[in-house]
Formats: structure tokens, sequence, C-alpha cells
């Protein structure tokens, strides 16, 4: 069974830092693809960064030379390091878990993370 702990979220200030840890279990290979979502209320889920099987990162454009996603060293356990977060709705980071050998996704149960002053 496979099975995603989160945690790292909170209230922070503009120009502040947030780190998030997921670390998964359960997944046929200790390398898979990872990726972190965000979710506002009304909105959709969408991809914030990623990470593949061979340590590739994607971010999206508004966090690039901000955020960094890493893994521990061949674990699937990744860290999503926020620096210089801006003023944004609250909204609940996922950690997603592919795993590819059954083509399919696993999420957390979620983090929240705020930004406000």
């Amino acid at each position: 069974q496979v099975h995603l702990v989160e945690s790292g979220g909170g209230s922070v200030q503009p120009g502040g830092s947030l780190t998030l840890s997921c670390a998964a279990s359960g997944l046929t290979d200790n390398r898979s693809p990872m990726g972190w979502h965000r979710q506002a209320p009304g909105e959709e889920r969408e991809l914030v960064a990623s990470i593949t099987s061979g340590d590739s990162t994607f971010y999206i454009d508004r966090v690039k030379g901000r955020f960094t996603i890493s893994r521990q060293k061949d674990k699937n356990t990744i860290s999503l390091q926020m620096n210089s977060l801006k003023p944004d709705a609250p909204a609940v980071s996922y950690c997603r878990a592919t795993d590819l050998h059954v083509r399919s996704d696993y999420w957390g149960q979620g983090t929240q993370v705020t930004v406000s002053s």
C-alpha cells in the first residue's frame, strides 16, 4: 500500500521561507517521479514543481529562482524549499508520487500554506 506523509506547512509573512517535506512508502521504485501541487479554494489543483526519477526538475514560471525541489539520495523522500514567498490566497500543498510500473498517481493528505502579513 502506498502512503505519503507530508510535513512543513504553516503560516509565514511575505518574504519568508518554508520547507515542505514528503516521504512516500510502498512504491515499486525507490526513485519515483514526485512533485508538489497547490490548490486554493475554488481553484483547480496546479503543479508547482516536480522531480523525475533521474532527478531532473521542473518549476512553473512564477516560482523559478525562489523554490527548490530536491530528493534524498535514492529515496522517495522529497523537499520543497520555498524562499521569498509572496502574498497569496491560503492554499493546500499536496505531494504527489507516481508509480510508473502501475501507471498510478498517489497523493498525500495535504498541508496548509498561508503567506500573509
